[in-house]
């Protein structure tokens, strides 16, 4: 599996977006990441200046969101939707998409019990539970 370090992951969200801007080619996943940067305009200054925000850190308990991590969260939803892992999560993805009557809004509630799974497999020190996380679901 491919771990990519911080500022890999930070690259890749700059160079997706940079390309999209150049009308370069990009691939699937580039482009996808390009489609979803779009869909938040209050990151796009963010993303026109890889310079200065490259190494930008956020606090995790800062009323600020953190762009890069909340389009990781994203890229790892749509992954899941793709592959329909863990078990149930496509319909659940459904449910919610009708329920908020977009695809992006069911991402954005999606994105809540995803880090609530990460957060009890970091405190437990335990592998992440798609229990919990379709649970969680479940409850939106």
């Amino acid at each position: 599996m491919f771990q990519p370090t911080r500022d890999e992951a930070r690259l890749f969200l700059f160079e997706s977006w940079r390309k999209r801007r150049a009308s370069e080619l990009l691939s699937p996943l580039e482009d996808l990441t390009a489609q979803l940067i779009d869909k938040h305009p209050e990151y796009h200054a963010l993303f026109n200046d890889p310079e200065r925000n490259q190494g930008k850190d956020f606090a995790p308990d800062g009323d600020v969101v953190n762009p890069f991590l909340h389009l990781m969260m994203h890229l790892t939803i749509e992954e899941q939707i793709s592959i329909g892992q863990p078990h149930g999560i496509r319909e659940q993805f459904a449910r919610l998409t009708q329920k908020y009557q977009s695809e992006h809004e069911a991402q954005h509630a999606m994105m809540d019990c995803l880090g609530e799974m990460i957060w009890q497999a970091q405190r437990n020190k335990t592998a992440p539970d798609a229990a919990v996380y379709i649970s969680c679901l479940e409850q939106q």
